[in-house]
């Protein structure tokens, strides 16, 4: 009798793990399995199995091989920078718009909202689903010059600007700089050689991708977020049952804090001296400009189709009023 019920507890206990369901996944991270990104995929991995799922992680250092590779259905789902998601899921694609989240703590509150069970349809777009968000930082401006600390003074500077980032190329075009058409594989490479004058990265990118060697004895950090980094995981519509997919989304937003304690220690760790702290009369003129720029990249210019999602600009824009709303934008003819 005492074996029969030992042999019922194992079937039991064994039965969730030969019914855990198998997902392949494409993890982009620009240092491949050793990264920061990839070891925090690798614990939401961990944590889905405790809801059914098994993920199969493949580490890539090229994001555009690795989107690729789940468009050529060698991946169930992949995991990429918010930037690379858009042709997936507009919506979500949008976070990253320019200048629309200052501060970390709008973003906490947009990925609370976005992980709540009211947002799930929100999720799905044209056959593909997002199952997860975490930040990968705040993007800011390298220079390798100091004196490059206003807008006025980027014009005829040569920029990296990733080649598929529409909005990116339209905002250094606005400000009348020089496109010099980058991936996320050669971009450092450019500045730290002195191909470019600016590039514009996450914190992590100071030490990982050596950008202190562009920066040298002249140039610093603008310390102002052109945009929050998010890096998002996205599969086949129907991967996932809803359930699960929505526990995903769940697991993913848990891990918001651990997270953010990396970005702060990445951002902490970038000795003072390199950052170029900009005044506060000059921030109200930068996000009147990146404000009319995000209308346009919603509109769409010259004919152009839209980048930004009017849904999720309006949403960031209530986020923003709420804990700005003195803001002048609040209170615009043209609000988003």
């Amino acid at each position: 009798m005492i074996r029969k019920s030992l042999a019922a507890l194992s079937l039991a206990v064994a039965a969730p793990l030969a019914s855990a369901q198998t997902v392949t996944m494409c993890v982009f991270d620009v240092i491949g399995a050793n990264g920061d990104v990839y070891n925090l995929v690798k614990d939401y991995a961990l944590e889905m199995k405790s809801h059914g799922v098994d993920f199969r992680l493949r580490p890539y250092t090229d994001e555009g091989v690795a989107v690729g590779d789940f468009n050529a259905g060698q991946c169930d789902a992949v995991a990429a920078t918010d930037i690379r998601i858009r042709p997936f899921n507009k919506f979500t694609g949008s976070v990253s718009a320019v200048g629309a989240i200052p501060t970390y703590d709008d973003l906490e509150t947009l990925l609370a909202t976005l992980a709540q069970p009211r947002a799930a349809s929100l999720m799905k777009s044209d056959g593909y689903e997002v199952l997860a968000i975490v930040p990968a930082g705040a993007g800011y401006l390298f220079v390798n010059d100091r004196s490059i600390n206003t807008a006025s003074k980027l014009a005829g500077k040569r920029m990296a600007t990733l080649d598929y980032q529409r909005d990116a190329i339209h905002m250094v075009n606005h400000v009348k700089a020089t496109v010099v058409p980058s991936d996320i594989t050669n971009f450092a490479g450019k500045f730290n050689n002195g191909s470019v004058d600016t590039a514009y990265a996450p914190a992590f990118a100071y030490e990982a991708l050596e950008l202190y060697k562009g920066i040298g004895d002249k140039g610093g950090i603008v310390d102002y977020p052109l945009a929050q980094l998010t890096i998002q995981i996205v599969a086949r519509e129907g991967a996932l049952d809803d359930e699960t997919a929505q526990k995903s989304r769940e697991v993913a937003w848990d891990m918001f804090p651990q997270a953010m304690s990396l970005i702060e220690s990445q951002e902490k760790a970038i000795p003072e001296e390199q950052w170029i702290r900009i005044p506060d009369q000059d921030i109200t003129g930068y996000q009147e400009m990146f404000r009319e720029n995000r209308l346009e990249m919603r509109d769409g210019v010259n004919g152009a189709p839209s980048v930004y999602d009017p849904r999720m600009m309006n949403l960031l824009s209530k986020i923003r009023c709420a804990s700005n709303p003195g803001a002048s934008e609040c209170t615009a003819d043209n609000r988003e």
